[in-house]
């Protein structure tokens, strides 16, 4: 099964919608906005980082959150597009070849 950044991301906004309309301040709805917006411009290679890094910090946390976690959700679908393989499947393999397990590394 291939992994679909776009459709992950579009979930994500979808739920970031969900949860403004549920906020209970105007900074909260504030923040599911930045996030959402954040989600869009990783899908189309956008960056408003100048926008919101003059406003409050939590809503600049929220945008930067936002377009990392869709930057890396594009990266990890390249990532199995390239090798054939899920990006956990790749990391489990890369801790075997190094000796490791998941396990090892929350202790």
């Amino acid at each position: 099964m291939m992994f679909e950044p776009t459709t992950n991301i579009i979930s994500r906004i979808e739920c970031c919608r969900r949860q403004e309309t549920q906020a209970r301040t105007p900074l909260e709805r504030e923040g599911w906005q930045a996030e959402e917006e954040g989600l869009r411009d990783a899908l189309i290679n956008g960056d408003h980082t100048n926008q919101y890094q003059h406003g409050p910090l939590c809503v600049y946390g929220r945008y930067v959150f936002g377009l990392q976690d869709g930057e890396a959700l594009i990266r990890a679908a390249a990532t199995e597009q390239y090798y054939g393989v899920s990006p956990a499947t790749a990391a489990g393999d890369f801790l075997a070849s190094c000796g490791l397990a998941r396990a090892d590394l929350d202790n």
